[in-house]
């Protein structure tokens, strides 16, 4: 297993002036045995893994519909069952290798595009590769078994938001539970 640490830096602190940088540092997540090993998402990163399948399903369908040249009776360019059915396998078969897991305040989050929500620490380290490729893969086909390909189209020509609330929000949501999960903590 290959996993590769990508160092993300923010700007350099000249509280003083010129002679006085801070030093900053990051250390790698620590990883635990479910997280390096496990074949599966840990439930506690489930949210931000929806939330990534959701963002690439609609990023790829966006990217697909832009190259259609003939708009249909509405002006909105759609394309056929065939096309995002094939636009849609595409998206859960891409290599994944932008996502990563890195530590964000004491808590372990999946880190990638479309995942850009909350503060973000001035220097983090991110570990990409390994098992996230592949567990992201397995949720996104995971999702165009649970769904269909219809649903998730119909959903995106709503917008990003409506594909996510479909895949990540209702009664057994990746994200609602993790809503559950935290509540029950505190």
């Amino acid at each position: 297993m290959r996993l590769s640490l990508l160092l993300l830096l923010g700007a350099w602190a000249v509280p003083g002036g010129l002679g006085d940088r801070a030093f900053l540092s990051a250390t790698a997540p620590n990883l635990d045995e479910e997280e390096k090993y496990s074949a599966h998402m840990p439930a506690h990163l489930r949210c931000d893994a929806c939330r990534a399948v959701a963002y690439q399903m609609w990023q790829h369908l966006a990217k697909a519909e832009a190259k259609l040249h003939t708009p249909d009776s509405r002006g909105r360019q759609e394309l056929s069952e065939s096309e995002y059915t094939d636009v849609l396998d595409r998206s859960c078969s891409q290599n994944w290798q932008d996502y990563g897991v890195r530590e964000v305040n004491q808590m372990k989050r999946l880190t990638g595009p479309g995942l850009g929500k909350g503060p973000e620490p001035s220097i983090s380290v991110m570990v990409t590769g390994g098992p996230w490729p592949n567990r992201l893969s397995r949720m996104c086909l995971q999702y165009l078994g649970d769904f269909g390909e219809d649903e998730i189209y119909e959903a995106h020509q709503q917008g990003r938001e409506a594909v996510e609330a479909l895949l990540c929000g209702g009664a057994l949501g990746a994200c609602l539970a993790e809503a559950a999960v935290t509540r029950e903590e505190l």
